[in-house]
Order: structure tokens, then sequence, then C-alpha cells
């Protein structure tokens, strides 16, 4: 903002080096923006640790209803889950049922943070 009222008094009072100046600064924080981009962009990203295969068939997870977990931890509501699955509502209904009684869950949230815990997420 005040670059800009600076600007409109340089066009008004004829004192173009202004503009100048406000190029320069401009251009600074260009040149600062590309730089923490890349910075950023250039950290390694920390590895997810593995799912953990056999913690899945001990609980007795269908591969159905491991897919249904992974949505649910998506933030997926049931009929969006059914859309992406290509199932209908209540057979998600069914099993996220199952879902909570095998990780001993009373709701969504908890199943999520439970398989995340068991690291099969």
């Amino acid at each position: 903002m005040l670059l800009f009222k600076i600007s409109t008094y340089a066009i008004v009072d004829g004192n173009m080096k202004i503009e100048l100046v406000i190029a320069a600064v401009a251009l600074v924080f260009f040149i600062i923006g590309i730089y923490l981009n890349k910075k950023t962009l250039s950290r390694n990203p920390q590895k997810k640790p593995e799912v953990d295969k056999n913690k899945i068939a001990e609980l007795g997870l269908s591969k159905r209803e491991y897919e249904v977990l992974v949505e649910i931890s998506k933030g997926l509501s049931n009929k969006e889950i059914a859309n992406s699955l290509f199932v209908s509502e209540s057979t998600v209904k069914t099993h996220v049922s199952n879902l909570l009684v095998k990780l001993d869950a009373q709701r969504r949230t908890q199943a999520v943070r439970i398989a995340r815990q068991l690291n099969i997420l």
C-alpha cells in the first residue's frame, strides 16, 4: 500500500527515480520469494512408515474394508466413498460398521487414529 502511494506521488510530481526504487524493491522481494520456494521444495519429504500387512491380516480386515478405511482417513463421507469405490452407500455403511468392531472404535475418527497407531494406514 505504501509503495502504491509513493508511486502515485512520483507520477504527480514527475519524479520517476522513485519508480526505479519501487521496481528494485519489487525485484528483490521476487528473488527472495523464488529462493524460499526452491528451498522449501528441495527439502526431503518425510518417509511414511510402511504399512504393516501382517497386522491387517491379524485384525481380519478384508481388502474392501481396508479400502473403505483408507477412504475414511481421507475424510470422505459414506456417499463419497460409495462413489469412489463403485458400491452402494449401504455397503459402505456395513464396511464401516465392521471396521469399528474390528478396530474396537466408537467413531470413524477414532478408527483412523487406532489404524495409524497400529501402522496400517
